[in-house]
């Protein structure tokens, strides 16, 4: 597994955070079945992604 800086880790992790914020503020009410599952599934993604990055990063510290 490719090793990232400290400085590439915080700015990935601001950059899914922003993505994560803009995709939690989407009404899903207002999107059709298949693109409320993309959604969900692109949010959980997104969660996993953050998590690995704050793990990477406590391990480094």
């Amino acid at each position: 597994m490719p090793e990232f800086t400290a400085e590439e880790l915080s700015e990935a992790h601001s950059a899914l955070l922003s993505v994560l914020y803009k995709c939690e503020r989407i009404d899903a009410g207002k999107l059709g079945k298949s693109q409320q599952t993309l959604l969900e599934r692109r949010i959980a993604a997104l969660k996993v992604a953050l998590k690995l990055i704050e793990k990477e990063q406590d391990r480094k510290y």
